[in-house]
């Protein structure tokens, strides 16, 4: 007779390869480095002791395995603050940085407390270690599982989501800051945030780049496995870990995933001039890609190094960092910032079979997260539609200027934001990735605003202290007469109009779409299109223009609850123009504004897009409904002919950007039906979208009477 147990509850942590674990009557620490001949732990008291309370040399006889040392500590536990310390050949001309007299972080450290401090001989030291045992009370909570096709993305800074006196939030720039606004993200209908690096990072850049400036986005990772403690309100070392946790806790409750946007392509560490504080004083040689010999590092970040991706240590080390995320922290995703970089090889050559790439996508711990690459790099990579597989999304850089182009009504670009519509298949569709590997998005972090974008012909940076050379001068961007803010109402109305094509044309776009923070409300940088060391209100999100622009924030959410509602605009297959299930009509049909048959060889600005929903297999319940889309890029009005195609059908008002609120989106799709001559004048640089009301699928279309 087989015995029966009771089956144990599920472990909720993953305890990484290396770093500092509690167990059981203290904590053991493994530490990783080839070249090192003596390693010692420092132990500390508080987090402004200048001094170790205790020193613990390890034996390289008894403490070493080959590459791997290791040290159990009794009588600590979590909370036990740490430094480790280093000792190794010195030849910064062949690549050997160790210093033996220098604190260094743990590459696996899980949180870090207190701040830099200087030594009496002027050497940075870094912030403290701490340990973290990873209790947490998570009530049941597990990672939400959306598919990725039917997610909506809201890119936000912890930070400066709440830090403005005008979010009137108890805990301001803080994760739970970011609770208290919950409520708002859940009316505006997103399905994830997508948050700003949030691993630690150097408030002041520390390698004598830009020392006098602050380093606000957070792009320049100090420790990996780490929450940034710059957003948690208690200053406990480890209270960031208990409040993060508490943050996505929240935010899964009310239906929201969590994306955190990683940076594995450089360190704070900096160029060969830069200081010494972790991964150059562990193994120079495998954590960074160098050059010269060694004298020098390799620069695809733009930042001055490069991470070894796959190099076997750090990609481990990378593999077990997300796992950490994902098991500790319940987060459900990560977009890879300059992710090209994870595709090169330890000489800094692309390779279309990287390992890492490839290892990411199959991990079994990785299996149900999210993935999304940044398919470029500051060397010079554009590799957008070449990542490994149906796992692996990429932000679609294509969508964000084709669309830019259009409704500034660059000629010849019609062909190319029809592709971006129908989900950009000439980028995925080749190599079998379906529409929703491509994340669409007009607008994110690095650039302008939405309203920036239609509010500046160039960039304005020089608040940034570089003489206004830093950032993108390929803006895309048009200001319609005036630069910057402006009274003129007719320039107001077409940059309100200008917001609304984009916005609505992202969310009528098969494929994913993203959203920055704020634009939903017209949050401006004031022309900065930078600004990554602007921690003031230049990039926080201003509150009361939630209330000052309430029509456009109303006519977002009636975008996304329509596009949440649509299998029409989330398909798992890409538009052919052909016949769509048992239905017998094409999927998708381009017409020109006659009601012809779409010409892309012309330089017209105007196009009709009918729109059918999925096969069964993909609409089970028969949601999806016909969509005819008519856009008008031109600065003056087009008289459109309706298809014949949709003479058959009975429309309804949807969105029109041209309309004054409230009759420029109609939430309930209730809005006024075509002229019955089937002519509809459509005014300059306006979008129209009509649906076809809801029908009994086995009854034929009512024919029209001429």
């Amino acid at each position: 007779m087989l015995m029966r147990y009771p089956r144990p509850a599920l472990a909720l942590k993953h305890n990484p390869s290396f770093g500092a674990v509690p167990v059981e009557g203290g904590v053991q620490f493994t530490v990783f480095s080839h070249s090192a001949t003596a390693i010692s732990l420092l132990l500390y008291d508080t987090v402004d002791d200048r001094e170790p309370a205790e020193v613990i040399d390890l034996n390289p006889e008894t403490d070493r395995l080959a590459d791997t040392w290791r040290y159990f500590v009794r009588g600590i536990g979590h909370g036990q603050l740490y430094h480790l310390r280093v000792d190794g050949p010195r030849d910064p001309k062949r690549g050997y940085r160790f210093d033996g007299t220098a604190r260094l972080i743990d590459p696996y450290a899980q949180a870090l407390a207190g701040d830099f401090q200087t030594a009496d001989d002027g050497v940075i030291r870094p912030p403290k270690c701490v340990v973290i045992d990873n209790d947490f009370d998570w009530d049941g909570d597990r990672n939400l599982q959306y598919e990725l096709a039917d997610s909506i993305i809201y890119e936000m800074h912890v930070g400066g989501f709440t830090k403005s006196q005008t979010s009137r939030v108890d805990y301001p720039g803080t994760y739970l800051g970011v609770i208290e606004k919950i409520p708002y993200l859940k009316t505006l209908g997103i399905t994830a945030v997508e948050l700003m690096p949030v691993c630690e990072f150097p408030i002041l850049a520390v390698d004598g780049r830009a020392a006098e400036r602050i380093n606000y986005w957070g792009y320049d990772p100090m420790a990996f496995f780490a929450p940034h403690r710059g957003y948690a309100v208690s200053t406990e070392p480890g209270g960031q870990a208990f409040e993060f946790k508490q943050m996505v806790k929240a935010l899964h409750r009310d239906g929201i995933e969590v994306i955190l946007d990683v940076v594995f392509n450089h360190t704070c560490e900096g160029r060969e001039t830069g200081p010494v504080l972790s991964f150059k004083g562990l193994e120079n040689h495998v954590y960074y890609m160098l050059d010269n010999g060694g004298a020098g590092y390799m620069n695809f970040s733009g930042c001055g190094n490069t991470i070894n991706c796959n190099h076997p240590i750090v990609r481990q080390m990378i593999l077990d960092c997300l796992r950490h995320w994902v098991v500790n922290y319940h987060v459900d995703g990560f977009r890879f910032d300059l992710a090209t970089i994870l595709k090169r090889g330890r000489d800094g050559s692309l390779r279309s079979d990287a390992p890492l790439v490839e290892a990411i996508a199959d991990d079994p711990l990785l299996a149900n997260t999210k993935i999304i690459a940044e398919p470029w790099d500051a060397g010079g990579a554009y590799q957008v539609g070449t990542f490994w597989g149906t796992r692996w999304a990429e932000w679609n850089g294509l969508f964000r200027d084709d669309v830019r182009k259009f409704w500034r009504g660059d000629h010849g670009t019609l062909g190319a934001v029809a592709t971006r519509l129908a989900g950009s298949s000439e980028p995925y569709q080749q190599s079998g990735r379906p529409p929703y590997c491509g994340i669409n998005f007009v607008t994110c972090h690095d650039g302008f605003t939405l309203n920036d974008q239609v509010s500046y012909r160039r960039k304005h940076n020089e608040d940034n202290g570089e003489d206004n050379r830093d950032g993108d001068d390929n803006t895309l961007s048009e200001n319609y007469g005036v630069e910057g803010d402006t009274v003129r109402r007719d320039v107001e109305e077409i940059r309100v109009r200008q917001i609304k094509n984009m916005l609505a044309t992202l969310m009528l776009s098969q494929g994913v779409p993203m959203l920055l923070a704020g634009d939903e409300c017209r949050r401006t940088q004031r022309g900065n299109n930078n600004a990554y060391c602007q921690d003031n209100e230049v990039s926080w999100f201003d509150w009361d223009l939630v209330k000052k622009n309430r029509e456009l924030v109303r006519f977002l959410r009636a975008l996304i609850r329509f596009r949440r509602s649509q299998p029409t605009l989330r398909r798992r297959t890409y538009l052919s123009g052909q016949a769509n299930g048992s239905s017998q009509r094409p999927d998708v049909k381009w017409y020109n504004p006659k009601g012809e048959s779409a010409d892309w060889h012309n330089n017209g600005m105007a196009m009709t897009c009918l729109l059918s929903p999925p096969p069964p297999e993909e609409n089970p319940d028969g949601a999806g409904r016909d969509l005819m889309i008519l856009m008008n890029a031109n600065t003056k009005p087009r008289e459109f002919v309706f298809p014949s195609a949709a003479k058959s059908e009975s429309w309804r008002l949807f969105i029109n950007t041209d309309g004054e609120p409230p009759h420029d989106v109609f939430p309930s799709i209730a809005g006024p039906a075509p002229p019955k001559s089937g002519r509809l004048i459509v005014a300059p640089r306006t979008l129209v979208c009509y649906v076809a009301e809801k029908r009994d699928p086995g009854k034929p279309k009512r024919k029209r009477r001429k």
